[in-house]
C-alpha cells in the first residue's frame, strides 16, 4: 500500500510539476519559434543555441527525480550539476517548483522520519545524520526530530533486540551484549538506552536465568 501510496503522490506531483511549469513558461521541449527548417539547417551550430532552453532542460531533470519520488532541494541541485545544467536556470526552476509545493524539504523530512521509524527501526541519531546527508538544514532536522516520543524509541529499541535474539540462541551473554549493543549503536540508539534494553532482554532469557 505505501508503494501505491508513493507511486500515486509521484503522479500527482508530476501532473502539477507539468501545470505549474507550464504556467511559468518551462516547456518542456526545445523551442520551435517558427522555424520552417529545423533539421534542415547546414550553418548548424549558431541555430542550435536558439533550440536550446537551459530552463527546461533543467526542468526535465527535475521532473525526472520527481516522478521516481520525493527529493530534497539539495538533491536536486546535486543531479542538476551532475548533468551539467545552467546554475542560473537551475536555481530558477527550483525556486518555482518550491514555490508550487513540489520542492518542500520540511515535508520530505517528515516522511522520511517516518517511513525509516517504521521500516528500519531507526533512532533519532540516526535520522539525524541520513537527513543532513541529504541536504535537510540543522534547524528544520531539530524540529523535526523534537516531536519524536523518548518512551515510543524505547519501545522500538526492544522490538529490535528481541527480533535480533532470535538470530543469537546458544551465544553467550557477553556475545550477545556486544553484538546488540553494536546493531542498536548502527541504528543511532542511544547508549544508555541501548544497554537497558539490552540487559533487560537477556535477564528475560531462560538460558541466563539465575539458579
Amino acid at each position: 500500500m505505501a508503494g501505491a501510496d508513493r507511486l500515486s503522490a509521484a503522479r500527482e506531483a508530476l501532473a502539477a510539476a507539468e501545470s505549474a511549469a507550464s504556467a511559468y513558461g518551462l516547456r518542456s521541449g526545445p523551442a520551435t519559434t517558427g522555424d520552417p527548417h529545423p533539421k534542415g539547417d547546414t550553418a548548424g551550430t549558431p541555430g542550435e543555441q536558439a533550440h536550446t532552453d537551459p530552463q527546461a532542460e533543467a526542468r526535465k531533470v527535475v521532473l525526472r527525480q520527481l516522478a521516481m519520488g520525493p527529493r530534497t532541494r539539495r538533491q536536486l541541485e546535486d543531479k542538476l550539476r551532475d548533468k551539467g545544467c545552467d546554475p542560473q536556470a537551475s536555481a530558477r526552476v527550483l525556486d518555482r517548483m518550491t514555490e508550487v509545493g513540489l520542492v518542500d524539504d520540511e515535508a520530505y523530512a517528515e516522511m522520511y522520519v517516518r517511513s525509516k521509524q517504521e521500516t528500519k527501526g531507526l533512532a533519532a541519531g540516526a535520522l539525524r545524520q541520513e537527513l543532513r546527508q541529504k541536504g535537510v538544514s540543522d534547524e528544520l532536522v531539530d524540529a523535526i526530530l523534537q516531536d519524536i516520543d523518548p518512551q515510543q524509541e524505547k519501545e522500538q529499541a526492544r522490538a529490535l533486540v528481541a527480533r535480533r535474539l532470535r538470530t543469537m540462541r546458544g551465544l553467550g551473554r557477553e556475545v550477545q551484549t556486544r553484538r546488540l549493543a553494536a546493531f542498536l549503536a548502527r541504528k543511532g540508539y542511544d547508549a544508555g538506552v541501548s544497554f537497558q534494553v539490552i540487559r533487560e532482554a537477556l535477564d528475560d532469557l531462560p538460558e541466563h536465568g539465575r539458579d
